[in-house]
């Protein structure tokens, strides 16, 4: 069986100007996949990665403890949607650099606040009516994702690890269920920081065998490395 294992990054920098570093969490959640993959024996013959530093970090720290040695295939078919760009469309008065981590402050639940703000962003930009305020357009995003897995599926390699983002992750998902398009990011939603998603490269195409699983993050007691942002 041919397939690709998509990974979503470890938690990144929320409460930072940084966003695109991993945090202290992140770091951890990367060396636990890491190790859990090398106990499974699952050895990947490609390796590929988003251009954000959160990719590539995560698939260091990962490939690091699973003793694995790859040389990483960038595609930006792999990048997270600009969420700074989305919300400053929606909100105006976020687009100043650090504003919307003061307003993000003044919040009593700032991860709420944030997903709130984010998934009302999203809804505009998918609905296409403001297509031309945008630097990257809902439908060129969807189809740059959807060229990356072409790109992986015509490589010859069996097992290919990718590390990437939600938005990514979400679009390929809803792909090779034939969702509907317009639901694709309620499938990013619920994604946990490390969580893998496994899709089979068939002759017939791409299908789904597992969805944000997480198991080298359930043996923990410590719950505080679940993480969605």
């Amino acid at each position: 069986m041919r397939s690709v294992l998509l990974i979503r990054h470890g938690q990144a920098s929320f409460r930072a100007a940084d966003y695109d570093h991993l945090s202290e969490v992140g770091e951890e959640q990367s060396r636990r996949l890491g190790a859990w993959l090398a106990s499974c024996g699952e050895v990947p013959d490609l390796v590929a990665i988003g251009p954000r530093q959160r990719h590539r970090r995560t698939a260091e720290l990962c490939l690091a403890a699973a003793g694995i040695d790859r040389p990483l295939l960038q595609l930006d078919g792999l990048d997270e949607v600009d969420h700074q760009e989305l919300l400053a469309r929606l909100r105006p008065d976020l687009a100043e650099e650090g504003a919307l981590y003061r307003a993000l402050k003044q919040t009593p639940d700032p991860y709420r606040a944030f997903q709130e703000m984010f998934a009302a962003a999203i809804a505009r930009w998918v609905e296409g009516e403001h297509d031309a305020q945008y630097t990257q357009t809902w439908s060129g995003f969807r189809a740059q994702v959807l060229q990356a897995l072409e790109v992986l599926a015509g490589h010859p390699a069996k097992t290919i690890w990718a590390f990437t983002s939600g938005g990514p992750i979400a679009v390929l998902a809803n792909r090779v269920l034939d969702a509907p398009i317009a639901q694709t990011f309620t499938l990013s939603w619920p994604l946990v920081n490390t969580s893998t998603t496994r899709l089979r490269l068939g002759r017939n195409g791409a299908s789904l065998v597992t969805y944000n699983a997480w198991p080298h993050l359930q043996r923990s007691e410590d719950q505080s490395l679940v993480t969605l942002r």
